[in-house]
């Protein structure tokens, strides 16, 4: 019997990966990864691994999650060291669980090493801290891959009185109703808000808009997924300078591979 070691890659910055997420790739037999996992280095990182390719892009999933919890399975059973790399953190919306109770099930053996999740990680690549003294002393991380329902967008929108942060994973097909469901639900339009695309990486770019712009301002931009959208007055923090801080948020696209 082999194991199974579910391992959070981070955003995708292999630089960001765990000194146990490097020894886990290391010493694998074989390694499932997600098309947001620090994929582009493995040959270098798991230099003994047979490397499976088992990434869903929107829209297309060509393995089934049922089929990668299959064939985790199976290779344990035949003997190997299985890592299953994924973006961000296993258990931020990584389907960690599933795969996790699904080896259990089976009886073999495995263990989670964690990831910085994107949901952090990526904002402050962008200069936005999800917390700030003053400003935000409480967060929440949405998934955006389905539309939010009357009810939590209800709940996000009185986020705004707490002086609450909201994080949007997997929201960018989704974006013009995630928006106008908070405007719709009373969140202030001036808001400020965020689509920080490709995070971390030498293409990073982050579209900036107040709420009741950032539809607009994301498509003419030409905004694409892989993509992380932050809404809160924290915004403002990665704006230069206090009196920028404080004037109206204008649009704005900034480009930058090491952050702000």
């Amino acid at each position: 019997m082999g194991t199974v070691t579910l391992v959070g890659g981070g955003p995708g910055d292999p630089e960001l990966l765990t000194i146990a997420a490097a020894r886990a790739l290391a010493s694998a037999d074989v390694v499932l990864y997600d098309r947001l996992a620090p994929h582009e280095t493995l040959a270098e990182l798991a230099p003994r691994a047979e490397l499976i390719d088992v990434g869903k892009r929107p829209g297309h999933h060509p393995i089934a999650q049922e089929e990668i919890e299959r064939m985790l399975v199976a290779h344990a059973r035949g003997g190997a060291d299985v890592v299953r790399l994924k973006g961000g953190d296993p258990f931020v919306f990584g389907r960690g669980g599933e795969e996790l109770d699904a080896c259990r099930n089976a009886g073999v053996p495995v263990r989670v090493i964690p990831g910085v999740t994107s949901a952090i990680a990526v904002p402050a690549a962008a200069g936005i801290p999800v917390t700030h003294r003053g400003v935000s002393r409480l967060f929440t991380v949405v998934s955006g891959h389905a539309p939010l329902s009357p009810a939590e967008l209800e709940h996000l929108s009185g986020l705004a009185g707490l002086g609450g942060t909201i994080v949007v994973l997997m929201g960018v097909s989704n974006l013009p109703s995630i928006s106008a469901g908070l405007l719709r639900n009373g969140m202030a339009p001036d808001i400020p808000a965020a689509v920080i695309e490709r995070g971390g990486s030498a293409e990073q770019r982050t579209t900036f808009a107040d709420l009741s712009r950032i539809r607009e301002t994301a498509e003419r931009a030409g905004v694409r997924s892989p993509a992380v959208i932050v809404i809160g007055e924290v915004v403002r923090r990665a704006l230069l300078g206090e009196a920028e801080a404080r004037a109206v948020l204008a649009d704005a696209v900034l480009r930058s591979g090491s952050g702000v």
